[in-house]
């Protein structure tokens, strides 16, 4: 009897052995391998696209419905009425055009004040960018994609609008000046043209710098997760379209059909008449 339970030990140890059956665990890792996971990561390339485009696509509608019909949008609307402005201030003397400096002075004033904001903002996301290190925005807050290269695509894009918006900002002071400086000439040789020209570039500059802002504001909420991004992505674009469609009629002003020529023929005018009456004073004296 010895013999034959050693002997059977003995086979039984040869003999192969079935595999044990899957666990759950082992389960669960295949699923892992061979299927694909959803993460929370996953919502980065979804909704920061999403949001994106929904913005680049109302602004190349606003582009459109400004290039078509001016009049239906507040950037034509206010054109409109800075060109009737300049031209009407052109009637004024040269001694009198101050009120048109300073106006054009408050603009400078703002846009001045704009550019120098976004340089600061930039600097202060430029130190953001080098200091890496410092995450003070964990995994706990966030519901997305909290690698430190998202977190360096998401501080360039917000650094990339801020860098338009200054840019922007200054080259609206630089035409504001340079309509300053038209509006002023004393003798009044400078063309309609050329101001409303000027004036309306700085105008156009301004619109430009202040998108800049709105695109930057919706990246910023990118930083707390993508979610916040395209809710504030859908928000903006349902209040800029209220701000930027113009529901009022245009308002007609009298044109000068005979621009600068007609002030002066009035001035010469009356002149004229000046020195009648004094002709004419002299004469019953005499």
């Amino acid at each position: 009897m010895g013999r034959s339970r050693g002997d059977l030990r003995f086979v039984n140890h040869l003999l192969p052995h079935s595999p044990s059956p899957p666990t759950k665990k082992n389960t669960k890792k295949k699923k892992k391998i061979m299927g694909w996971e959803w993460k929370e990561e996953h919502l980065d390339l979804i909704l920061v696209p999403l949001g994106f485009l929904i913005m680049c696509i109302y602004h190349l509608f606003l582009l459109y419905r400004y290039l078509t019909c001016p009049e239906a949008t507040a950037i034509g609307y206010e054109n409109h009425n800075k060109k009737a402005w300049v031209e009407k201030m052109l009637l004024l003397d040269g001694k009198d055009r101050g009120i048109a400096v300073a106006v054009l002075n408050g603009h400078m004033s703002a846009s001045t004040s704009l550019s120098s904001i976004s340089l600061v903002l930039c600097s202060l996301i430029g130190a953001l960018l080098g200091n890496s290190s410092n995450n003070f925005l964990t995994s706990r807050f966030i519901l997305g994609d909290t690698s430190q290269s998202t977190s360096t695509i998401k501080y360039i894009g917000i650094l990339s609008c801020f860098l338009l918006a200054f840019a922007c900002f200054v080259q609206t002071t630089r035409h504001f000046v340079h309509g300053c400086f038209l509006i002023s000439m004393p003798t009044g040789d400078v063309p309609l043209e050329c101001i409303q020209k000027a004036v309306l570039r700085g105008s156009n500059f301004w619109a430009i710098g202040l998108r800049a802002l709105y695109f930057a504001t919706t990246l910023l909420l990118w930083i707390f997760g993508p979610i916040p991004m395209l809710v504030g992505s859908i928000g903006a674009v349902m209040i800029l379209y209220f701000l930027d469609i113009n529901r009022d009629p245009m308002i007609q002003y009298g044109h000068n059909s005979s621009g600068n020529g007609g002030r002066f023929l009035k001035k010469i005018g009356q002149e004229l008449t000046t020195v009648v009456e004094a002709f004419e004073h002299n004469g019953r004296q005499q």
